[in-house]
């Protein structure tokens, strides 16, 4: 076979993993997630729940798509970044100065659930990004996922 056809096709496939391995999850993606983190969350008690949010390997990370939670304070009880487990995040301001945490913390105590935007570092690229928070709130936690806006 030539080899400028073999290193083109050779391109062309890591090309094509690569934006396979970035992909970005949409808004429905993270409301889904929280769906699912949800129904674990009922199933498997809040104890067995928090420790797989936790989990960076575990099976409710996919590519920039993650579960965190917050407890009805505001504080982080869940997140796959261990440092920012027991952070007060009424404290903690986005990119732009807002306190996003008490907009969810407020929404989700008169609502139940609902949508908040920020500005967050994205986890594989490492650079601050719009994105948007749904969440749920089951008995006193609130569970979260957010999606990079494109």
């Amino acid at each position: 076979m030539n080899r400028k056809l073999i290193l083109l096709a050779t391109l062309i496939g890591f090309v094509f993993c690569a934006s396979l391995a970035f992909a970005q999850a949409t808004p429905d993606d993270a409301k889904d997630w929280v769906v699912k983190a949800v129904a674990f969350y009922k199933a498997q008690g809040k104890d067995k729940a928090l420790a797989a949010f936790k989990d960076p390997k575990g099976d409710f990370v996919k590519d920039d798509l993650y579960i965190y939670v917050l407890d009805a304070n505001g504080k982080m009880i869940a997140h796959i970044n261990p440092k920012l487990i027991g952070t007060d995040f009424l404290t903690v301001k986005d990119a732009d100065g807002k306190i996003f945490a008490k907009e969810i913390v407020e929404t989700a105590k008169a609502k139940g659930s609902g949508w908040v935007d920020y500005k967050w570092a994205h986890p594989q690229t490492k650079k601050v990004e719009p994105k948007t928070v749904y969440f749920e709130m089951v008995d006193d936690v609130i569970i979260c996922s957010g999606a990079y806006k494109k």
